[in-house]
């Protein structure tokens, strides 16, 4: 029969298991949110109205710290703080977009966590032409209160951009 003291230290590690899994469970949340609210910057194949799109950035950029880092590469640019990345979602370059993120790997270590997305997008673009994105996100997180999960620092690398009529045999070559 297992001792007291035996049990206080299972209970105590069963607790921090419980908590690292409830935690990353609001992570994978917390992304899911982030890409639901950028792909509803669009309808129907057009941006949303201006008050709307002006709803949804301030919604996008609450998910991240005040001081947070978005940066979608060279061709997206990159945002600090809520306000620019409110004021960067409301740039749109899109008519559509539909962010799939797909394969995390996340690590929490107490009030903090890193991890990462694979991602692929199918987009359309001002021009009208549709095309694949797909790469990856390095994502850190911080606990803000005792259940709220905001992103710290949101980092995209493109892997590679295709028209829909190319076709894979371009990249793959």
């Amino acid at each position: 029969m297992p001792s007291v003291e035996e049990l206080a230290a299972e209970v105590g590690v069963l607790r921090a298991q419980v908590r690292a899994t409830q935690d990353t469970l609001a992570i994978y949340e917390l992304k899911a949110h982030y890409g639901e609210l950028v792909d509803q910057r669009y309808e129907r194949g057009a941006v949303v109205d201006e008050r709307r799109l002006g709803v949804l950035s301030t919604q996008i950029a609450g998910l991240f710290s005040q001081d947070a880092v978005w940066d979608a590469g060279p061709g997206l640019g990159a945002a600090v703080g809520r306000a620019a990345i409110a004021e960067r979602m409301r740039r749109t370059t899109l008519t559509f977009s539909r962010h799939l993120f797909v394969k995390p790997r996340l690590r929490v270590e107490g009030d903090r966590a890193w991890g990462r997305w694979d991602i692929l997008c199918p987009c359309k673009g001002t021009d009208g032409r549709s095309f694949w994105m797909c790469g990856y996100e390095d994502d850190e997180y911080a606990r803000e209160d005792a259940s709220t999960w905001v992103h710290r620092s949101m980092r995209l690398t493109t892997v590679f951009m295709a028209t829909t009529d190319e076709g894979w045999d371009r990249i793959l070559a």
